[in-house]
């Protein structure tokens, strides 16, 4: 079960859309407002592959990780509760893994009370906060995970929210400091180098919306992954990765993708 008594949600904005809300209705949710299903009915269709593509792409990246015995997660942008969530996909292989959710949006603390419930085993806790307070996030997430073990850190389709002038190279690299050896960075992020034209159409739709996006190159998002081992078969498309059989299906796809390990050295 959730753990502490979660803050009292500021109330939700329906005037403007939100990005956690236009990715559920991507996904075909019905947590989402007039405002976000305009902005998803006017991205290209592959916007939709592309949300299911890094969905698919976390269950497979957090079941392995628990397959390996992993059994702490800090997922930051989490955004609205689509089942299977993260804790279901890991508390199936280890009923006592502990989760920590953390996003800026009100409407997720909303849902993430009834729907983000833990195995009996195991333990989920919810964070309200921004990915640009990695400090703060770190010092909630230490109140439930235990960091002298090794914790994944999920960060699927969140960068290319934060344009470079937000550093997060910076913002990343504080929250990989904090990992001990044998934990792991989870990242999914949007190209602009595989789909440039798409790119560029879904940033300007996101802009309209007053939503700022970076899309970044393979090499670019290849550094948020700099002082780490990367995971066969390495920074790949999202259908691309994968561990265990069944293989994904061959797919086209705008998403870059990747599993790496903190070395037992530290990171460099």
């Amino acid at each position: 079960m959730p753990t502490g008594t979660p803050p009292t949600p500021p109330r939700t904005d329906t005037t403007r859309a939100q990005p956690a809300r236009i990715y559920d209705w991507l996904l075909g949710g019905k947590d989402n407002y007039p405002v976000d299903e305009a902005v998803g009915r006017r991205l290209p269709p592959q916007a939709k592959d592309a949300a299911r593509q890094n969905r698919a792409f976390m269950h497979r990246a957090t079941a392995w990780l628990a397959d390996q015995g992993v059994d702490q997660f800090l997922d930051i942008g989490t955004g609205i509760p689509t089942e299977p969530n993260l804790h279901q996909i890991v508390q199936r292989v280890v009923p006592a893994a502990r989760i920590v959710y953390v996003d800026n949006d009100p409407i997720v603390l909303r849902h993430a009370e009834a729907l983000l419930v833990s195995s009996p085993e195991g333990t989920t806790e919810y964070v309200q906060a921004d990915v640009r307070d990695p400090g703060g996030i770190l010092r909630s997430a230490r109140d439930v995970l235990d960091f002298s073990r090794p914790v994944a850190l999920s960060l699927i389709a969140l960068l290319h929210f934060l344009p470079d002038d937000q550093d997060p190279q910076g913002i990343v690299r504080e929250l990989v400091d904090a990992l001990p050896p044998g934990s792991a960075l989870v990242l999914s992020h949007a190209a602009s180098d595989l789909h440039s034209d798409l790119a560029r159409q879904v940033t300007e739709e996101y802009a309209r919306a007053g939503i700022r996006l970076g899309f970044r190159t393979r090499d670019e998002v290849a550094r948020f992954f700099d002082g780490l081992d990367l995971v066969d078969p390495g920074l790949v498309t999202a259908p691309e990765w994968f561990r265990t059989e069944p293989a994904p299906a061959e797919e086209d796809s705008g998403i870059h993708a990747g599993v790496a390990r903190v070395p037992s050295g530290g990171t460099a």
